[in-house]
């Protein structure tokens, strides 16, 4: 694809580093959107923003750096050059992102619960950004494929799946629910917080089915660090939004059982009539 963007000589614009900086701008307008119509302080919303964004660039680079620790070792210059060593992990920077906001909103009086709502829509569409950069610049690549939507790598020999670029896909999408959500929060049909459980089934679900299709991963154990964690957050809050929906999913049951019982009765009611007619009509003879 194309990892360098622009090549001046003696600087370098390199395509996922454009698309970073797109992600960050849309993210704040989104943010900044729907953060007045709320009673935050834009000074401390935005403040807060850019402390997560950071600890979210450490502990997505330093668990990558962990999970490929034989690339890296002790090697404090590695882990800061992060063109010349480029990688990091959405989960790092989604646990790193959510630490520091919890902190910032300890220290500043904000229940974490009511604010975390507003941030979620803009969370969706900078990863959906990020991904369109991996597709775009060729950091990610796809499993090899037959498949006629395919693309071809550098350095890497056959047709690949579009992989970030379905993921990409998915998290736009994953905005315009969670922008959805948010007024239907501010409604009180759900509450606080239900975005970033959403967040996090979504992201755990599509990491999930996505991930066997790509060609590099991190490994944990031997097993795809991706994977496990993916699996963990889709049964955890699985298990979650059924505990959540529990009365509605009773009602509807209840409902489809008292559907299906008053059909099977009204069925058995007509089909006795008939037969119970039919048993009654007098049999004709043949003179």
């Amino acid at each position: 694809m194309l990892p360098v963007l622009l090549n001046f000589g003696f600087v370098k614009i390199y395509t996922m580093g454009v698309f970073l900086v797109l992600a960050f701008f849309w993210a704040s307008f989104v943010l900044w959107k729907v953060i007045r119509l709320s009673s935050y302080k834009e000074g401390d919303v935005f403040d807060m923003l850019f402390g997560g964004i950071l600890s979210g660039l450490f502990f997505g680079r330093l668990v990558y750096v962990i999970m490929n620790f034989g690339d890296f070792g002790f090697n404090i210059l590695r882990f800061i050059l992060i063109n010349g060593y480029p990688g990091l992990s959405l989960y790092g920077a989604i646990i790193g992102f959510i630490l520091s906001l919890l902190l910032s909103s300890y220290l500043r009086k904000i229940v974490f619960t009511n604010l975390v709502d507003y941030y979620i829509p803009s969370s969706f569409l900078a990863v959906a950004i990020g991904k369109l950069g991996s597709f775009f610049s060729g950091s990610e690549a796809g499993l090899k494929t037959t498949f006629l939507l395919s693309v071809r790598y550098g350095g890497l020999a056959g047709a690949r799946h579009l992989t970030p670029l379905y993921e990409a896909l998915f998290f736009f999408a994953g905005a315009a629910i969670a922008y959805r959500l948010l007024f239907e929060i501010r409604r009180e049909k759900y509450r606080s917080g239900f975005t970033l459980s959403f967040f996090a089934w979504y992201t755990g679900a599509v990491y999930f089915i996505f991930d066997n299709l790509k060609q590099d991963h991190l490994y944990f154990l031997g097993y795809s660090f991706n994977k496990i964690m993916s699996g963990v957050l889709l049964l955890t809050f699985s298990f979650y939004f059924v505990y959540y929906f529990r009365s509605h999913i009773i009602k509807q049951a209840t409902e489809f059982k008292s559907l299906i019982f008053t059909y099977v009765k009204n069925t058995y009611q007509v089909v006795h009539r008939k037969t119970k007619k039919t048993a009654g009509e007098p049999k004709t003879t043949n003179s």
